[in-house]
């Protein structure tokens, strides 16, 4: 039986060992341009700052490790303070959008709703028209949101795409289940809980990935919407840090020592990485949970 596998298998051509090389070839640069900046920050990050400053040319690994900029980074309190923010807009935004998205889906994936088409076109109709930015400003300044955490999380309870991904996953479950359960009494809140949830939790968790670094990554609404600082997430303080080069809070002007480019690189390490954590629980629900959201439209 083996011979005859290895007879029948067939030879790679020239043509196709060039083409596997140069494949291969253009991948392995494809992720050394992808991975080195990131790297760069990291190594700059530990690097000492005087020396980091007069060194020209590709950095490969920390120059002279130093942990200062880190030190002063962690003694910034508006960092923390941004931290705490920025988990709170992300634990609570997450949860509200996974609730209210769920909701929504299981109410569009439903056969039996009259108008569902024309309610699932008016929803995919705000993906690519809005009412704009003063007029969303106008909104949360009547609603009385403004300056207020709310404003951060509930304009953005539900996204659309994410919306129509879940809706198509729990379309694609058997009907069957659904009408077995009915038969046994089963209400809409036992069947999305105990048959529809379980069978497309792969889709949740990625849409939990997709919510969380969004809520993560987010600054512009508080940006517009946020005057108090203590309610600035992480990221904002992040721009303040980067673009407006606030360093007054780090004292930074007293210790001329300390070159302020290393502790921005610091502070881009420390923003990114617990992000970053999220990725290996989620990673195995990633390929499956997109899948199942758009085999069937």
């Amino acid at each position: 039986m083996v011979r005859t596998a290895n007879k029948n298998k067939i030879k790679e051509s020239l043509s196709d060992r060039i083409f596997n090389v140069v494949n291969v070839t253009l991948l392995i640069l494809l992720v050394i341009a992808c991975f080195y900046p990131f790297w760069h920050v990291i190594c700059a990050s530990f690097s000492k700052p005087s020396l980091f400053m007069s060194h020209s040319g590709v950095l490969l690994k920390p120059v002279g490790f130093s942990l200062a900029s880190y030190k002063k980074v962690f003694e910034n309190s508006s960092i923390w303070r941004g931290y705490l923010n920025t988990l709170y807009y992300v634990v609570v935004g997450t949860a509200l959008n996974i609730v209210m998205t769920v909701i929504g889906a299981y109410f569009l994936s439903r056969k039996n709703i009259p108008g569902q088409k024309a309610i699932t076109i008016f929803i995919m109709f705000t993906m690519y028209f809005s009412g704009g930015m003063i007029p969303a400003f106008l909104n949360i300044q009547s609603l009385g949101l403004y300056n207020t955490r709310a404003a951060l999380i509930l304009p953005s309870a539900i996204n659309t795409f994410n919306l129509i991904v879940m809706r198509t996953a729990m379309a694609s479950v058997d009907d069957s289940l659904e009408e077995s359960a009915r038969l046994d009494g089963a209400s809409h809140i036992t069947i999305l809980v105990k048959i529809i949830l379980p069978l497309t939790r792969a889709t949740v968790a990625v849409l939990v990935l997709y919510y969380g670094v969004a809520h993560w990554n987010s600054w512009f609404p508080a940006m517009i919407y946020i005057e108090d600082k203590s309610k600035e997430p992480l990221q904002l303080v992040l721009r303040q840090i980067l673009i407006v080069n606030d360093m007054s809070e780090m004292g930074i002007g007293e210790d001329q020592e300390l070159i302020s480019e290393t502790i921005k690189h610091a502070t881009i390490v420390v923003s990114t990485v617990p992000i970053l954590c999220l990725y290996p629980f989620l990673q195995k629900y990633f390929t499956k949970g997109m899948m199942i959201g758009a085999v069937k439209g």
